[in-house]
């Protein structure tokens, strides 16, 4: 269960990269579609960046950006993952890999608004959910 106002931990896969943050009170918990994320395939929180230390491992993030270059897409430089971003659409905000944060996993989610990042509020478009995925474990 994802509670917020509670300070949680988590980092890359390698555990070279690690940060630490406080869950918002109503944390937002989405996928994007826009072309990066729909390739990354991340569920992600958005945190306020205030709210968020990077712990360890800082000089090993390397950084990439494509089009307008607001949103900064951050990965470790040993193993590859992703565990943050710069938000486009929040630029004071990460969008926190839920994955990398320990004792979370997106499994115990039983759904996840996508977020419309194709038609991003930036390029005009309107600040919009477009679905919601569905995870149903299988009985014993």
């Amino acid at each position: 269960m994802i509670e917020g106002g509670k300070i949680h931990e988590g980092g890359c896969h390698c555990g070279t990269v690690r940060f630490r943050f406080t869950m918002p009170n109503a944390p937002v918990i989405r996928r994007c579609n826009c072309t990066i994320c729909a390739m990354k395939g991340v569920v992600m929180v958005d945190v306020p960046m205030a709210d968020c230390t990077i712990t360890a491992g800082e000089d090993a993030l390397t950084l990439y950006t494509f089009g307008s270059g607001q949103a900064q897409h951050r990965f470790c430089s040993q193993c590859g993952i992703h565990p943050f971003h710069q938000l486009r659409s929040e630029p004071d905000h990460y969008g926190l890999n839920l994955a990398c944060i320990d004792g979370m996993t997106i499994y115990d989610l039983p759904e996840i608004e996508v977020f419309d990042g194709q038609n991003h509020p930036a390029d005009g478009g309107d600040y919009n959910y477009i679905g919601v995925m569905r995870f149903e474990r299988y009985e014993d």
